[in-house]
């Protein structure tokens, strides 16, 4: 059954029967069942254990329903009691890879990379406060005026933010992010996220040790495009992943995963990406894979990558290869230990070798925009030099956005250190004269 079945059910079910009558079907539920005798089974056998009794229930005691009006009924039950109520038809849908709920009355989703709003809605502010409540208790947190945002990961993985009133003139805000299976940089490319040429060069390029970073706005795939390089690391490094919220899913054996905590409900415990950032430093990592760098761990970023740990990688959030550089320069001197702007400088140009840009597109296709080489060095001002840029044709009638990737010849002694690492430049680029550079963005 597909979603807007689903949601049409759920519709006629909440015409037929009001939010007390479902509520009242859930009590009862509950007063059959202990939901903790069912833990140790699957979640699909207790969905199926749970429709059983309420269907027995409805039959004993429930109003005369048709088929269509009593099954959709069982599961409002069922999705009230066991999951995230209206939601749930939303989560099954495996093209949904946003969930935006912006109080109890619109709800917005991300399909295909287009979002769109749906009709279904909760039934009333305070059960879409039940359905937050349900969310944060499942990681020990609490979300109330006192403490009114709260990150968390539901047990299927999903990153859920939440922001109530009073900092919400809107009511409670609700959204889950939902992170696809993961891509290999060849399925990218068959999706068109990058053409063949560059996804030899960038797999080359980590192999060869070089550290990389991946920018782009908000929903550009910066995470998957990250976990796709990664599958180039060698099997045989020690690889160390830090994350705000775990999503990376590396597929080497060696691999350590180190995730941030927020503080507790008394304020203390915290743990910041900083924090972790500088205790890997002590676990003799290969390499070191930061999920997102946004503040003073930049800097130890940094650092760990010019002292011995290069071929790491990590996202940044900007608004182009060039940009991203200098975001990388402000975020590290968001640090408490005062360094000089020249000596920041100097930390970006010996450690950042290559910036790959993710952009997002007005049919909701993401692409690498840019990659370039950062081709500046000590005591220089920054510079990057163009290895690749997708360039857009104008749009037609049909709304989709087609153009070509325009590649450029590689320097010299980039293509001598990835030789010397046993590894070849694609012949689509071609290895430039000497290391004359080449202005960002235009064409040679």
């Amino acid at each position: 059954m597909g979603l807007k079945d689903r949601l049409n059910e759920g519709r006629l079910a909440e015409q037929q029967t009001d939010l007390g009558s479902v509520s009242h079907w859930r009590q009862r539920l509950l007063s059959e069942i202990n939901l903790d005798d069912l833990a140790m089974l699957e979640m699909q056998q207790r969905r199926t254990r749970l429709e059983k009794v309420v269907g027995h229930l409805l039959s004993r005691e429930g109003p005369v329903l048709s088929d269509r009006e009593r099954g959709a009924l069982v599961r409002r039950v069922v999705d009230e009691a066991l999951g995230l109520g209206v939601l749930e038809p939303l989560l099954e849908d495996e093209n949904v890879t946003e969930i935006m709920v912006n109080g109890p009355d619109h709800i917005y989703i991300e399909r295909r990379g287009q979002v769109e709003r749906v009709e279904t809605t909760f039934a009333s502010e305070d059960q879409l406060m039940q359905t937050i409540d349900r969310i944060v208790s499942q990681v020990n947190r609490r979300v109330d005026e006192s403490s009114p945002m709260v990150d968390a990961r539901l047990p299927t993985g999903e990153r859920v933010n939440v922001i109530i009133p009073p900092l919400s003139l809107s009511g409670p805000i609700v959204t889950i992010r939902r992170f696809p299976k993961p891509f290999t940089l060849r399925e990218l490319a068959a999706k068109g996220s990058l053409d063949e040429s560059t996804a030899v060069l960038l797999a080359a390029l980590i192999r060869a040790r070089f550290n990389v970073i991946i920018s782009g706005g908000t929903g550009t795939g910066k995470t998957t495009f990250l976990n796709a390089l990664s599958g180039f690391c060698p099997e045989d490094e020690r690889i160390v992943t830090i994350e705000d919220s775990a999503e990376l899913q590396l597929q080497q054996e060696h691999v350590i995963r180190l995730e941030s905590r927020p503080p507790n409900m008394e304020g203390v415990g915290q743990i910041t990406i900083r924090d972790l950032v500088r205790n890997s430093l002590r676990m003799r990592p290969d390499r070191i894979i930061v999920g997102e760098v946004r503040g003073a761990e930049t800097l130890d970023m940094l650092q760990a990558m010019n002292t011995g740990h290069d071929g790491s990688l990590a996202t940044v959030h900007a608004n182009s290869a060039d940009d991203a550089v200098y975001r990388l320069l402000t975020l590290s001197s968001m640090s408490e230990v005062k360094i000089p702007f020249e000596a920041i400088r100097d930390q970006v140009n010996n450690a950042i070798d290559v910036i790959v840009h993710l952009s997002r597109y007005a049919d909701g296709s993401r692409r690498v925009g840019e990659v370039g080489l950062v081709a500046s060095s000590r005591h220089e001002e920054f510079r990057l030099d163009p290895l690749l840029r997708f360039v857009p044709e104008p749009m037609g009638a049909e709304r989709i956005v087609r153009g070509k990737f325009q590649r450029f010849p590689i320097p010299r002694h980039v293509a001598n250190r990835v030789h010397a690492a046993g590894e070849t430049i694609p012949a689509a680029f071609g290895v430039a004269a000497d290391d004359t550079p080449q202005e960002f963005g235009k064409a040679p």
